[in-house]
This record gives C-alpha cells, structure tokens and sequence, in this order.
C-alpha cells in the first residue's frame, strides 16, 4: 500500500487531482487509516487510474467517465468515442470558423474595411418550377451536404436535370437561428416527376419586390453583408420586410478554385410600408 503521496509520484498523477477523483468518486483510495487519514493507495488501482486519465485526455467529463467504468466494454466505449470524435470535429470547426473571423477582422482593419456597406437593387423574382429538397439542419454551414444530397439524388434517379440549372436556397426560419436550421435548396427543373420523401417538385411563390445585394469573395462576408442590410432599410424606410430570404450562389466550389472570387446574391422580400 502507498501513501497519496507516493502514489503520486509513481503514477505522475498529482495530489490534488488524486483527492478530486475521490471527491467525484472516480478513484477512492483502497483503504483510509483510521488512526491518521492517511489515503492509501494499491497498485491494482493503476488500470483503472489510466482510465481515467485517458479518457479526461479524449474530453469527457467526470460523469461520463463515471458512466465509462461502470459499462466498460469495448462495444460501449467504441460507441461512446465515436460520439466524443463527432463532438470534437464539430468543435474544431467551431474554433476554425473563429480563427478565419479573426483573420479576416485583422485583414479588414488593416485595409480599414472594417464597415460593408449595402448597395441594394431592387427587383422581381418570378415563380419557378424546381426541385427542392427540404430538411432541418445541424447550422446554416451544413448547407452543402443538402446541395450534395440533391445532386447525388438527380444522378441516382437519372433525371433529365443539369446541376447547372439556375438554383437557389430558401431559409424557411423567420428569425436567425444557431442550429436547427430549415432549409431548402432548390434548382429548376423542366421535368415533373414523383415527390420521394423531401425531394419534391413543385412551384416556387413568386416575389413582386426583394432587396438584393451581392457579396463578393468568401462565405464569411455573408453574414456582415445581411447585417448592412439593417442601414439599407434604415436608408429606405419605405420599405419593411415581408418574407423569408433566399440566397443564390453564382459562383461556389463547383465553378470556381479561388474562394476570393465567390459570388452569392442576398435577396430580401420587401413590400412599401402602408401610408398612414
């Protein structure tokens, strides 16, 4: 038997988190002098100490590592990997996202085009027949896959559809959302055909009068360029929002290499506010 301070030297674990896995209940010393307090520890505890530490290590927490001991498996813990790989990718995409808003933002104070201003048209958006897919997504970045999704589906049924047909996507939300996305990309189709599941055919609502704006270069400039809709309005207040948005990608990753040169257009429906 080893006092906690020679168990922690032997294992390179430190006192301090030797009495935290015994506070959680993770790892309580073998036996506890009755006379002293003093912890003890056993070297049949070792296997189960590198538990613990290789899956503090891989991100879980001390209730699923609690949960980990007690169902150790290896059908279970493959099972509960996976969902820590998935959390991880998801979270490494989190912080890749704000490693390019920092540079971008580093980027737009040196240029000092910090302030993207909006420089709306207006127009008409007539009804089209399309093909669409519809689903609730993960976050507005997860957009491709339905792209993907609906392309593989037009080959898979080989229908007379060219992915380069005019598309478009319509954000079915009213408000801005972090997850739980309803959206629906669509691309025309001069065919009908029979509705599987969320691929449908069907006519698109035609819009009287939208906003629109171009953006220019990578997605990121996206979401400030809605935001300079905001003085847009401001600017014109005869107008006020009467829709949900669409946005129409002119150019992406399918026709051209460099992302500088992107081309999405933002159209916002908009209708004349009633005079009092």
């Amino acid at each position: 038997m080893f006092k906690i301070g020679e168990f922690s030297k032997l294992t390179q674990v430190s006192v301090r988190m030797l009495r935290y896995y015994d506070e959680t209940g993770l790892l309580k010393p073998a036996e506890v002098n009755k006379y002293t307090g003093y912890r003890m520890y056993s070297s049949k505890q070792i296997p189960t100490l590198n538990k613990i530490l290789f899956l503090r290590d891989t991100g879980f927490t001390v209730l699923e590592i609690d949960n980990a001991l007690k169902h150790w498996d290896a059908d279970y813990i493959e099972k509960q990997l996976k969902i820590k790989e998935k959390e991880t990718e998801e979270n490494i995409n989190l912080e890749n996202q704000k490693l390019s808003k920092i540079r971008t933002a580093m980027s737009d104070i040196n240029k000092k085009q910090i302030a993207i201003h909006c420089n709306a048209t207006l127009k008409s958006i007539p009804s089209y027949e399309v093909l669409s897919l519809r689903k609730i997504i993960p976050n507005y970045f997860c957009e491709g896959n339905l792209w993907k999704e609906l392309c593989d589906y037009i080959r898979t049924e080989k229908l007379n559809i060219s992915e380069n047909n005019y598309s478009f996507a319509i954000y079915h939300d009213k408000e801005y959302k972090d997850k739980d996305v309803d959206v629906e990309v669509c691309i025309i189709s001069n065919q009908k055909g029979i509705n599987r599941g969320n691929f449908t055919f069907h006519k698109t609502e035609p819009l009287e009068k939208v906003a629109c704006s171009m953006v220019y270069g990578t997605y990121e400039n996206i979401s400030p360029t809605y935001k300079s809709f905001v003085h847009w309005l401001e600017e014109n207040n005869q107008y006020e929002i009467t829709g949900i948005s669409r946005q129409v990608c002119h150019k992406g990753p399918w026709n051209e290499s460099d992302p500088n040169k992107y081309l999405t257009e933002i159209q916002i429906p908009v209708k004349s506010r009633e005079k009092l």
